[in-house]
Protein backbone atom coordinates (compact mmCIF):
# COMPACT_ATOMS: atom_id res chain seq x y z
CA UNK A 1 0.00 0.00 0.00
CA UNK A 2 1.39 3.38 -0.95
CA UNK A 3 2.42 6.03 1.59
CA UNK A 4 -0.44 8.26 0.46
CA UNK A 5 -2.93 5.49 1.17
CA UNK A 6 -1.59 5.04 4.68
CA UNK A 7 -1.82 8.74 5.29
CA UNK A 8 -5.43 8.87 4.11
CA UNK A 9 -6.32 5.90 6.29
CA UNK A 10 -4.78 7.63 9.29
CA UNK A 11 -6.58 10.85 8.42
CA UNK A 12 -9.87 9.00 8.81
CA UNK A 13 -9.35 9.12 12.56
CA UNK A 14 -9.93 12.85 12.66
CA UNK A 15 -13.33 13.62 14.06
CA UNK A 16 -14.25 17.29 13.69
CA UNK A 17 -16.52 17.27 16.75
CA UNK A 18 -18.09 20.52 17.98
CA UNK A 19 -19.14 20.59 21.65
CA UNK A 20 -20.59 23.20 23.97
CA UNK A 21 -20.37 23.91 27.71
CA UNK A 22 -22.69 26.75 28.63
CA UNK A 23 -21.93 29.60 30.99
CA UNK A 24 -24.47 30.58 33.63
CA UNK A 25 -25.40 34.24 33.29
CA UNK A 26 -27.04 35.57 36.45
CA UNK A 27 -27.96 38.75 34.56
CA UNK A 28 -29.35 37.02 31.49
CA UNK A 29 -31.76 39.80 30.56
CA UNK A 30 -29.11 41.00 28.10
CA UNK A 31 -29.55 38.86 24.98
CA UNK A 32 -26.35 40.18 23.40
CA UNK A 33 -24.25 39.08 26.36
CA UNK A 34 -25.84 35.62 26.39
CA UNK A 35 -25.23 35.20 22.68
CA UNK A 36 -21.60 36.29 23.01
CA UNK A 37 -21.00 33.92 25.92
CA UNK A 38 -22.48 31.00 24.03
CA UNK A 39 -20.37 31.67 20.97
CA UNK A 40 -17.20 32.06 23.04
CA UNK A 41 -17.80 28.78 24.84
CA UNK A 42 -18.68 27.18 21.51
CA UNK A 43 -15.35 28.27 20.11
CA UNK A 44 -13.49 26.94 23.16
CA UNK A 45 -15.10 23.52 22.88
CA UNK A 46 -14.71 23.35 19.13
CA UNK A 47 -11.02 24.17 19.20
CA UNK A 48 -10.20 21.84 22.11
CA UNK A 49 -12.10 18.90 20.66
CA UNK A 50 -10.79 19.36 17.12
CA UNK A 51 -7.20 19.60 18.30
CA UNK A 52 -7.51 16.50 20.48
CA UNK A 53 -8.92 14.66 17.48
CA UNK A 54 -6.00 15.92 15.38
CA UNK A 55 -3.60 14.37 17.90
CA UNK A 56 -5.47 11.05 17.67
CA UNK A 57 -5.12 11.26 13.89
CA UNK A 58 -1.40 12.01 14.06
CA UNK A 59 -0.74 9.19 16.51
CA UNK A 60 -2.60 6.68 14.33
CA UNK A 61 -0.76 7.80 11.19
CA UNK A 62 2.59 7.38 12.92
CA UNK A 63 1.79 4.07 14.62
CA UNK A 64 0.14 2.59 11.55
CA UNK A 65 3.36 2.91 9.57
CA UNK A 66 5.49 0.79 11.90
CA UNK A 67 5.65 -3.00 11.87
CA UNK A 68 7.20 -2.90 15.34
CA UNK A 69 4.05 -1.17 16.56
CA UNK A 70 1.14 -2.52 14.49
CA UNK A 71 2.57 -5.81 13.27
CA UNK A 72 2.36 -4.67 9.64
CA UNK A 73 3.66 -1.78 7.57
CA UNK A 74 5.20 -1.07 4.21
CA UNK A 75 8.75 -1.50 5.48
CA UNK A 76 9.53 -2.80 8.99
CA UNK A 77 11.24 -0.32 11.26
CA UNK A 78 11.61 2.65 8.93
CA UNK A 79 8.47 4.16 7.43
CA UNK A 80 6.53 7.39 6.97
CA UNK A 81 9.40 9.61 8.08
CA UNK A 82 9.99 7.80 11.37
CA UNK A 83 13.57 6.93 12.25
CA UNK A 84 13.78 3.83 14.45
CA UNK A 85 16.27 2.66 17.07
CA UNK A 86 16.90 6.19 18.27
CA UNK A 87 17.78 7.42 14.77
CA UNK A 88 17.47 10.96 13.48
CA UNK A 89 14.07 12.37 12.57
CA UNK A 90 13.48 12.78 8.84
CA UNK A 91 10.59 13.91 6.62
CA UNK A 92 7.28 13.29 8.37
CA UNK A 93 3.79 12.50 7.00
CA UNK A 94 2.52 15.18 9.40
CA UNK A 95 2.96 18.59 7.76
CA UNK A 96 3.95 20.44 10.92
CA UNK A 97 5.86 17.78 12.87
CA UNK A 98 8.89 15.53 12.97
CA UNK A 99 8.78 11.98 14.35
CA UNK A 100 11.31 9.87 16.20
CA UNK A 101 10.78 6.24 17.24
CA UNK A 102 13.08 4.80 19.93
CA UNK A 103 12.93 1.01 20.26
CA UNK A 104 16.12 0.53 22.29
CA UNK A 105 14.48 0.16 25.72
CA UNK A 106 11.76 -2.01 27.25
CA UNK A 107 9.32 0.87 26.86
CA UNK A 108 8.98 1.99 23.27
CA UNK A 109 8.77 5.75 22.72
CA UNK A 110 7.39 7.65 19.74
CA UNK A 111 7.90 11.42 19.95
CA UNK A 112 5.95 13.83 17.76
CA UNK A 113 7.49 17.31 17.78
CA UNK A 114 5.30 20.05 16.31
CA UNK A 115 7.02 22.97 14.64
CA UNK A 116 4.91 24.91 12.15
CA UNK A 117 1.84 25.19 9.92
CA UNK A 118 -0.58 22.40 9.09
CA UNK A 119 -1.14 21.36 5.46
CA UNK A 120 -4.09 23.74 5.04
CA UNK A 121 -2.13 26.61 6.65
CA UNK A 122 -5.02 27.34 9.04
CA UNK A 123 -3.08 26.96 12.29
CA UNK A 124 0.37 26.60 13.80
CA UNK A 125 1.37 24.10 16.49
CA UNK A 126 4.33 23.89 18.86
CA UNK A 127 5.01 21.37 21.61
CA UNK A 128 5.36 17.60 21.77
CA UNK A 129 3.29 14.44 22.06
CA UNK A 130 5.07 11.42 23.55
CA UNK A 131 3.53 7.99 22.90
CA UNK A 132 4.72 5.00 24.95
CA UNK A 133 3.91 1.27 25.01
CA UNK A 134 5.63 -1.91 26.24
CA UNK A 135 8.05 -3.77 23.99
CA UNK A 136 6.42 -6.70 22.24
CA UNK A 137 2.95 -5.13 22.11
CA UNK A 138 1.39 -4.55 18.69
CA UNK A 139 -1.16 -1.73 18.48
CA UNK A 140 -3.35 -3.88 16.22
CA UNK A 141 -3.78 -6.52 18.98
CA UNK A 142 -7.02 -6.79 20.95
CA UNK A 143 -6.65 -5.02 24.29
CA UNK A 144 -3.47 -3.17 23.31
CA UNK A 145 -2.97 0.05 25.29
CA UNK A 146 -0.80 3.06 24.53
CA UNK A 147 -0.15 6.13 26.68
CA UNK A 148 -0.24 9.53 24.96
CA UNK A 149 1.35 12.37 26.91
CA UNK A 150 0.59 15.82 25.49
CA UNK A 151 3.24 18.35 26.54
CA UNK A 152 2.69 22.10 26.09
CA UNK A 153 0.91 21.68 22.78
CA UNK A 154 0.08 25.25 21.78
CA UNK A 155 -2.24 25.69 18.83
CA UNK A 156 -2.63 29.15 17.30
CA UNK A 157 -5.36 29.81 14.78
CA UNK A 158 -3.99 31.88 11.91
CA UNK A 159 -7.19 33.72 10.96
CA UNK A 160 -7.53 35.47 14.32
CA UNK A 161 -4.41 34.59 16.34
CA UNK A 162 -6.44 32.84 19.02
CA UNK A 163 -4.60 30.07 20.86
CA UNK A 164 -5.05 27.27 23.38
CA UNK A 165 -2.42 25.15 25.14
CA UNK A 166 -3.11 21.51 26.00
CA UNK A 167 -1.31 19.28 28.50
CA UNK A 168 -2.13 15.92 30.03
CA UNK A 169 -2.14 12.17 29.58
CA UNK A 170 -4.58 10.17 27.45
CA UNK A 171 -4.99 6.40 27.33
CA UNK A 172 -5.87 4.81 23.97
CA UNK A 173 -7.16 1.21 23.97
CA UNK A 174 -7.73 -1.06 20.98
CA UNK A 175 -10.92 -2.76 22.14
CA UNK A 176 -11.55 -5.44 19.51
CA UNK A 177 -8.23 -5.67 17.68
CA UNK A 178 -7.28 -4.87 14.11
CA UNK A 179 -5.93 -1.70 12.53
CA UNK A 180 -7.27 0.91 10.14
CA UNK A 181 -5.08 -0.66 7.47
CA UNK A 182 -6.76 -4.02 8.15
CA UNK A 183 -10.13 -2.29 7.82
CA UNK A 184 -9.21 -0.71 4.50
CA UNK A 185 -8.00 -4.10 3.21
CA UNK A 186 -11.21 -5.85 4.31
CA UNK A 187 -9.50 -8.03 6.92
CA UNK A 188 -11.84 -6.80 9.70
CA UNK A 189 -15.37 -5.36 9.63
CA UNK A 190 -14.74 -2.67 12.25
CA UNK A 191 -12.10 -1.31 14.61
CA UNK A 192 -12.98 0.12 18.03
CA UNK A 193 -10.75 2.43 20.06
CA UNK A 194 -11.43 4.17 23.37
CA UNK A 195 -9.80 7.46 24.39
CA UNK A 196 -9.80 8.47 28.06
CA UNK A 197 -8.17 11.13 30.21
CA UNK A 198 -8.56 12.38 33.76
CA UNK A 199 -6.08 15.26 33.63
CA UNK A 200 -6.42 17.09 30.34
CA UNK A 201 -5.37 20.66 31.12
CA UNK A 202 -6.43 23.49 28.81
CA UNK A 203 -5.10 27.04 29.00
CA UNK A 204 -7.34 29.47 27.14
CA UNK A 205 -6.35 32.73 25.48
CA UNK A 206 -7.34 34.76 28.57
CA UNK A 207 -4.83 32.83 30.72
CA UNK A 208 -7.46 30.69 32.44
CA UNK A 209 -6.44 27.04 32.96
CA UNK A 210 -9.05 24.30 33.43
CA UNK A 211 -8.99 20.51 33.75
CA UNK A 212 -11.35 18.31 31.74
CA UNK A 213 -12.03 14.58 31.64
CA UNK A 214 -12.50 12.60 28.43
CA UNK A 215 -14.29 9.26 27.85
CA UNK A 216 -15.02 8.44 24.21
CA UNK A 217 -15.41 5.38 22.03
CA UNK A 218 -14.61 5.54 18.30
CA UNK A 219 -15.85 2.81 15.97
CA UNK A 220 -14.37 2.74 12.47
CA UNK A 221 -16.23 0.91 9.69
CA UNK A 222 -16.33 0.93 5.91
CA UNK A 223 -18.76 3.23 4.09
CA UNK A 224 -18.63 2.53 0.38
CA UNK A 225 -15.04 3.15 -0.68
CA UNK A 226 -14.24 5.13 2.46
CA UNK A 227 -14.44 4.95 6.26
CA UNK A 228 -17.24 5.97 8.63
CA UNK A 229 -16.32 6.99 12.19
CA UNK A 230 -19.03 6.70 14.84
CA UNK A 231 -18.35 8.26 18.23
CA UNK A 232 -20.13 7.87 21.59
CA UNK A 233 -19.52 8.78 25.23
CA UNK A 234 -18.66 6.04 27.73
CA UNK A 235 -18.80 7.72 31.15
CA UNK A 236 -21.70 7.41 33.61
CA UNK A 237 -22.54 9.85 36.42
CA UNK A 238 -25.45 8.61 38.52
CA UNK A 239 -28.32 8.11 36.12
CA UNK A 240 -26.66 10.12 33.32
CA UNK A 241 -24.95 7.92 30.72
CA UNK A 242 -23.06 8.45 27.45
CA UNK A 243 -20.97 11.30 28.87
CA UNK A 244 -18.02 12.16 26.60
CA UNK A 245 -16.44 15.12 28.44
CA UNK A 246 -16.91 16.76 31.81
CA UNK A 247 -15.14 19.41 33.83
CA UNK A 248 -15.17 23.19 34.27
CA UNK A 249 -15.37 25.79 31.52
CA UNK A 250 -13.36 29.01 31.33
CA UNK A 251 -15.87 30.81 33.61
CA UNK A 252 -15.56 28.21 36.36
CA UNK A 253 -18.89 26.48 35.71
CA UNK A 254 -19.15 22.68 35.81
CA UNK A 255 -20.55 20.86 32.78
CA UNK A 256 -21.15 17.40 31.33
CA UNK A 257 -21.34 16.67 27.59
CA UNK A 258 -23.66 13.80 26.67
CA UNK A 259 -23.67 12.36 23.16
CA UNK A 260 -27.40 11.68 22.78
CA UNK A 261 -27.17 10.58 19.13
CA UNK A 262 -23.86 9.07 17.93
CA UNK A 263 -21.64 11.55 16.11
CA UNK A 264 -20.64 10.44 12.62
CA UNK A 265 -17.83 11.46 10.32
CA UNK A 266 -17.95 10.12 6.76
CA UNK A 267 -14.94 9.94 4.47
CA UNK A 268 -17.35 10.16 1.53
CA UNK A 269 -18.10 13.71 2.68
CA UNK A 270 -14.44 14.69 2.88
CA UNK A 271 -14.23 13.59 6.55
CA UNK A 272 -16.91 16.05 7.67
CA UNK A 273 -19.07 15.67 10.76
CA UNK A 274 -22.28 14.50 9.09
CA UNK A 275 -24.70 13.91 11.96
CA UNK A 276 -25.39 13.32 15.63
CA UNK A 277 -26.42 15.33 18.66
CA UNK A 278 -24.87 16.48 21.94
CA UNK A 279 -26.54 17.70 25.11
CA UNK A 280 -24.56 19.79 27.57
CA UNK A 281 -25.90 19.54 31.10
CA UNK A 282 -25.46 22.05 33.93
CA UNK A 283 -27.62 22.46 37.03
CA UNK A 284 -29.26 25.62 35.67
CA UNK A 285 -29.17 25.20 31.90
CA UNK A 286 -29.21 22.63 29.11
CA UNK A 287 -27.77 23.07 25.63
CA UNK A 288 -28.60 20.80 22.70
CA UNK A 289 -26.68 20.70 19.42
CA UNK A 290 -27.80 18.86 16.30
CA UNK A 291 -25.33 18.38 13.43
CA UNK A 292 -25.52 17.63 9.71
CA UNK A 293 -28.05 20.35 8.83
CA UNK A 294 -28.47 22.92 6.08
CA UNK A 295 -28.84 26.67 6.63
CA UNK A 296 -32.56 26.27 7.37
CA UNK A 297 -31.96 23.67 10.07
CA UNK A 298 -33.01 20.60 8.07
CA UNK A 299 -30.95 17.39 7.62
CA UNK A 300 -28.89 17.39 4.43
CA UNK A 301 -26.42 15.31 2.47
CA UNK A 302 -22.81 16.18 1.75
CA UNK A 303 -22.39 19.91 1.02
CA UNK A 304 -21.14 20.90 -2.40
CA UNK A 305 -17.42 21.55 -2.65
CA UNK A 306 -16.54 24.53 -0.48
CA UNK A 307 -19.96 24.50 1.21
CA UNK A 308 -20.76 24.22 4.90
CA UNK A 309 -22.77 22.00 7.16
CA UNK A 310 -24.75 23.76 9.88
CA UNK A 311 -25.61 22.88 13.46
CA UNK A 312 -28.61 23.98 15.49
CA UNK A 313 -27.92 25.16 19.04
CA UNK A 314 -30.84 25.36 21.47
CA UNK A 315 -30.03 26.85 24.91
CA UNK A 316 -32.60 26.67 27.71
CA UNK A 317 -32.38 27.93 31.28
CA UNK A 318 -34.01 30.29 33.75
CA UNK A 319 -37.20 30.39 31.73
CA UNK A 320 -35.32 31.64 28.66
CA UNK A 321 -34.45 29.98 25.38
CA UNK A 322 -32.03 30.90 22.59
CA UNK A 323 -31.67 29.20 19.21
CA UNK A 324 -28.80 29.60 16.75
CA UNK A 325 -28.11 27.95 13.38
CA UNK A 326 -24.43 28.30 12.57
CA UNK A 327 -21.99 26.84 10.01
CA UNK A 328 -19.15 24.49 10.86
Amino acid sequence: MKTRSLYLIGAAVTLMSILYACKKDNNSNNNTTSSTDLQTQSDDQTQVTNENDAVVNDVNVALGSQSTVTGASINPGYQQGVAAQGGNSIQSPICDATLTLDTTSSTRVLTITYNGNNCAVTRTRTGTVVVTWPAGQNWRNKGAVITVNIQNLKITRIRDGRSITINGTHIYTNVNGGSLIDLALGKVSSVTHTVTSDNMSITFDNGTTRTWHVARMRVYSLSGQSILITQTGTHTDGTTTSISEWGVNRWGNAFENVITTPLTVDGNCNWRLTGGAIETIRPEVTTTLTFGLDSTGNPTGCPVSGGSYYFKLVWQGGGKSYTFILPY
